[in-house]
């Protein structure tokens, strides 16, 4: 089952309550502070990151099983955790980012 989580959005201007992570060169905001569940996200010229999370707005969802909902989809970013409470991952419908996240 897929549930809405929130939308991330390429900026390149500064937000309020920015965190910032440096192993991946992106600032990035709290959705949840989000009136409309909005992450603006804010890349280094640095970044590791691939072209396509960079420059396209992503929509994300809560899965239950994020192994099996990768079963079968293009990845872009293997699985990783941000945090002790999530493991997430990037894939690609066409060519647009799709964030899959898993509670842990």
């Amino acid at each position: 089952m897929r549930k809405f989580s929130h939308i991330g959005i390429p900026t390149q201007t500064k937000h309020d309550g920015e965190n910032f992570m440096q192993d991946i060169g992106l600032y990035a905001t709290d959705y949840a502070k989000s009136d409309n569940q909005i992450e603006w996200l804010r890349f280094l010229d640095s970044s590791p990151m691939p072209e396509e999370l960079k420059q396209t707005a992503h929509v994300a969802y809560e899965v239950d099983d994020l192994d099996e909902a990768l079963k079968g989809q293009k990845i872009l970013i293997e699985p990783f955790s941000p945090n002790e409470s999530v493991k997430i991952a990037f894939i690609l419908e066409d060519e647009a980012p799709v964030e899959l996240m898993q509670q842990i």
